[in-house]
């Protein structure tokens, strides 16, 4: 009985996780879509990414890494 339980909600798991892959798919097409808009208007989608990269990190790490670059950019004079 027990294998029974364990072999049903392991099928529950799964399709649990096919569901939300599937969300995540229409997530990531409707973020494409949004960026080809952006750069229809004119926006450069490099830069964008780039931006909303950095929004995402926690405001010292983001502090970090941009000290960082601007080390290496000197370094190789690219200032």
């Amino acid at each position: 009985m027990s294998d029974v339980v364990a072999a049903e909600q392991l099928r529950l798991f799964i399709e649990r996780i096919e569901r939300l892959e599937e969300e995540k798919k229409g997530i990531a097409d409707d973020i494409r879509d949004v960026y080809a808009e952006a750069k229809s208007t004119g926006f450069d989608v490099k830069t964008m990414r780039s931006i909303v990269r950095l929004r995402r990190m926690e405001k010292n790490a983001r502090d970090e890494a941009e000290a960082l670059l601007e080390t290496y950019k000197a370094a190789l004079g690219l200032d």
